[in-house]
């Protein structure tokens, strides 16, 4: 039998990891046999099966790794609190009277909820149930009315507190701290960009969406308040964050003890103490079964990561990036194209845990800053929730609206086809964030810098 080097078996493995990615197996599953198989081509049976066995749990007891559950909890408290109908409640009687006003309320009110949510998927759901019935109503168009949240909720991955920064900062092992604030700015800049983009395109085009009018300026400031539990929160993660007072973990929890308290207020006024156990109940299993979901995802990750080590794959591409008589930028856009198109076909946190490994070497052996790749690349990962065939957020909203009706009974369905056509402009408008965090780094590397 021939004896085959650890480059040409670490490139079998990899190769193998595609073909069933492609084939329809789940990430984890893949990576982990994978992995497996090939620690005992590389190793032995006892080597791959010692660390198969302690994996698991080295890599879950990292104390960075804790602050995922408390930023999945705080979404899941915030949206049981109503604090996202409110919030959008409030932006549409502030912005609704632009052109596309209800649309450009939405991602403002996304944005804002992203600052209390660490998944994308769970704010295009939220959103997909507050939004689709009002804009509906007023006539906007079914696909605008689609891509603004499926887009909108993307911005949970930039703005702090966020699930995939926080697994991007594990793998590569940098600051949490510094990473959660470096996407700040950045997420801001991308809500800017999708508003200019909505208002462009009802000035052409009135009928995708008109301005929402009649409110007085006596009913805006009422609905203030309703929205001062969410810049509470972002004020006491992001001030603990800057300051350094607190870890990420220790804003986490203080943020979630916040909502929890508003939550309990919002009981309390409602006469609705006795009901809060079954949501409160409802909020904890399912931030157990995202935590859950994100953890074996990293487990099975993890075991692949540790055979492409053994492999020496990371080092090698990294040499071989260094040698290439190409100027950075132009090797920076390749790789950011291989990551468009890998996103057509995994999920986001899947995508970054299995390329990381391999791609980062390269990037940092290229000179460039480890925080500003981490939001460059966690953009991509943003664009990938959108795009066909995989994105995950446009399934999410043609499910949601399956589920709801207008005031008549009638069904708000919009079908999946028309979601990812109104994704379209959206996605060029990412292309044009990345251009600017690309042409302009001290968007991203400002406030972590500052941190010091």
């Amino acid at each position: 039998m021939p004896e085959f080097s650890n480059f040409t078996i670490g490139i079998a493995g990899v190769t193998l990891l595609i073909i069933m990615v492609v084939l329809g197996v789940r990430v984890y599953v893949a990576a982990a046999l994978t992995g497996f198989l090939g620690l005992v081509a590389l190793k032995g049976w006892n080597v791959a099966a010692a660390i198969a066995g302690t994996i698991p749990h080295s890599k879950t007891v990292t104390y960075p790794l804790s602050v995922l559950p408390l930023f999945i909890l705080i979404g899941f408290l915030a949206f049981y609190a109503g604090l996202t109908t409110r919030l959008f409640e409030a932006a549409k009687r502030w912005f609704g009277w632009v052109p596309g006003g209800l649309a450009v309320a939405t991602v403002f009110a996304t944005a804002g909820f992203a600052a209390v949510s660490g998944a994308s998927t769970a704010t295009a759901a939220v959103f997909s149930r507050v939004a689709i019935p009002d804009m509906l109503k007023n006539g906007y168009d079914k696909r605008l009315t689609a891509g603004v949240i499926a887009a909108g909720g993307t911005l949970a991955s930039l703005i702090p507190p966020s699930a995939i920064l926080v697994i991007y900062a594990i793998i590569v092992e940098e600051s949490v701290g510094k990473l959660l604030l470096a996407g700040f700015l950045p997420g801001l800049v991308s809500a800017l960009i999708y508003v200019a983009l909505i208002v462009f395109m009802c000035i052409r085009n009135p009928n995708l969406g008109k301005p929402i009018k009649g409110f007085s300026w006596k009913e805006r400031f009422k609905s203030v308040p309703g929205t001062l539990p969410i810049f509470l929160v972002v004020g006491v993660i992001f001030g603990a964050l800057y300051t350094g007072s607190a870890t990420p973990t220790e804003a986490g929890a203080l943020g979630a003890m916040v909502v929890f308290c508003v939550y309990l207020y919002r009981a309390y006024q409602e006469k609705a103490l006795k009901q809060m156990g079954g949501k409160l109940h409802e909020a904890i299993i399912e931030t157990g079964k995202l935590t859950v979901m994100i953890f074996t995802l990293i487990w099975g990750v993890f075991l692949f990561v540790r055979f492409l080590g053994f492999a020496g794959l990371p080092t090698a591409f990294a040499g071989w990036v260094t040698t290439l008589d190409f100027p950075p930028i132009l090797i920076m856009i390749c790789i950011l194209l291989a990551y468009a198109v890998l996103g057509m076909f995994m999920d986001a946190i899947g995508m970054l845990i299995l390329t990381l490994p391999v791609v980062y070497p390269a990037v940092i052996a290229l000179g460039y800053d480890p925080i500003w790749f981490g939001i460059i690349v966690v953009k991509m990962a943003e664009i990938c929730l959108i795009t066909p065939p995989i994105g995950l957020n446009c399934f999410v909203v043609a499910g949601v609206s399956r589920e709801l009706r207008d005031e008549n009974g009638k069904s708000l369905e919009i079908p999946l086809q028309d979601v990812f056509r109104g994704i379209g402009p959206f996605f060029i408008a990412d292309v044009i964030t990345v251009g600017v965090l690309l042409a302009f780094p001290s968007i991203v590397t400002w406030l972590p810098n500052a941190m010091g």
